[in-house]
């Protein structure tokens, strides 16, 4: 066992891992605060520019562009140059275009300036799990990643009530919500100033010196009423400090399919892309879906905003499953339960079962979230955890892209039940893939599944 890993296994969960859990949880809630508003954006947009169908589904789709390539940088980035500098960079970027869309006057315009807030947001939602991890010990890490992730139900629902009570209430209620999206993560920005770099990746580097210093700082900062220090011989760094050179890019990604480690990007990146593409078909279509039903928009937002609530309990109640059946159970339990409510929304009729079957299946998508952002930033070893996780954030938003668009064009041939249908297919296709492929990690250090997952 490495230095950084004896340490870290050793830590409580202490007040530091309570602000780093804030931390964290808010840039997730604001950037699902600012990707979910766009749901109730579109319909008001689509009458404002007479956009077409088609235009729409574009709109729906372009922040993904930017997230595709926003997750795949970051996890180049984050590998090369280290976890927290991406972090701050991706912030500042998201903050800037999406309060500048606010001012949009065309088409146009607004898709070139979600496309680079989706940059800045896609970069943000990669970067943060595989950072935080390693700071985490193995006896509490899918909780608390399950949890933090559940801070994205809280962005939902945030985008919700502003959906409902601020898009309707004018003809420039769209212009407002984007910029309150938008002004918090300023005060956020500033708050991450003062984040320490992951000693895992300091280490991985061999800037042992550089890890050393930084977990002598945050066990500074334990109480010592419950925290015990290990031995100084313990505490000494396994010899080898050179710092190593920065790993080329070419490296990076071959190293995702080298071996066995082949196998677990390839669950990972089906994983991701299943959950994804029925993740956003459902959320960024569903006020217009409902719409499309025979609902006027006041009914419709109240409906997505029940559904949106969903996520709340789904989040959490995964969350505490993760430590107990493991994150691989726990994502196929959900995508399990998922698949079912994809297939009952496929069949549903009146408005009070769209609701239940739609609520249900909110619950279910996000649970499994919970799962497998927990999941993804311990599979893959600390040299290339950032490309990892970012390669697999960034196929899935292949799914987001393609989702929206391909809602647009078939709704009018497969109508409201054949969108559902082929949820369902596209869900029990990942369940397969993580029954299949995917390896247990509960109650393994990140060491001991890179070690174990490598050997086979």
């Amino acid at each position: 066992m490495s230095f950084v890993s004896s340490r870290t296994e050793s830590w409580p969960y202490a007040r530091y891992h309570r602000r780093l859990f804030l931390i964290g949880g808010l840039g997730y809630a604001f950037d699902a605060m600012d990707t979910a508003v766009l749901a109730f954006i579109l319909p008001v947009l689509r009458s404002l520019w007479s956009l077409s169908s088609a235009q729409t589904g574009v709109l729906g789709s372009v922040a993904y562009i930017g997230f595709f390539f926003g997750a795949l940088g970051a996890g180049l980035l984050g590998d090369v140059f280290g976890r927290r500098r991406v972090m701050m960079y991706a912030l500042a970027i998201y903050a800037a275009a999406s309060l500048a869309s606010a001012w949009s006057t065309s088409w146009s315009m607004f898709l070139v300036l979600r496309i680079i807030a989706g940059i800045g947001t896609g970069a943000e939602s990669a970067i943060i799990a595989p950072y935080l991890v390693e700071f985490v010990a193995k006896r509490y890490r899918g909780t608390f990643v399950g949890a933090l992730t559940g801070f994205f139900s809280f962005g939902f629902v945030a985008a919700a009530a502003l959906g409902y009570f601020v898009v309707r209430s004018s003809a420039e209620g769209w212009r407002v919500v984007l910029i309150i999206t938008a002004l918090p993560v300023g005060m956020l920005l500033w708050w991450r100033r003062s984040l320490d770099e992951s000693p895992r990746w300091l280490e991985s580097r061999g800037r042992h010196a550089e890890a050393k210093a930084i977990i002598a700082k945050i066990e500074s900062s334990f109480d010592q009423g419950t925290y015990l220090p290990r031995s100084a011989a313990e505490a000494t760094p396994a010899p080898g400090s050179t710092e190593m050179g920065r790993p080329s890019l070419k490296a990076l990604l071959q190293g995702l399919w080298q071996g066995r480690q082949a196998r677990i990007t390839a669950m990972a990146w089906l994983m991701w892309l299943s959950l994804t593409f029925s993740y956003y078909l459902f959320f960024t279509w569903i006020p217009g879906l409902l719409m499309q039903k025979g609902m006027g928009i006041t009914q419709s937002f109240g409906y997505s905003f029940i559904i949106y609530l969903a996520q709340i309990p789904g989040y959490f109640s995964a969350a505490l499953l993760n430590d107990k059946i493991g994150r691989k159970g726990t994502i196929v339990l959900y995508m399990t339960m998922g698949t079912a409510f994809a297939l009952a929304m496929a069949f549903a009729r009146d408005h009070q079962a769209i609701l239940l079957a739609g609520a249900c299946l909110s619950f279910a998508m996000n649970g499994a979230y919970a799962g497998v952002y927990a999941y993804t930033a311990e599979i893959f070893p600390t040299a290339i955890r950032a490309i990892g996780a970012g390669s697999s954030s960034a196929v899935g938003r292949i799914g987001a892209i393609s989702a929206p668009l391909l809602v647009g064009l078939l709704y009018p041939v497969l109508g409201f039940g054949g969108v559902f249908a082929m949820t369902t297919v596209v869900l029990a296709a990942g369940v397969c893939a993580v029954i299949v492929l995917g390896p247990q990690t509960k109650g393994r250090s990140l060491e001991a599944i890179a070690a174990e997952e490598g050997s086979r």
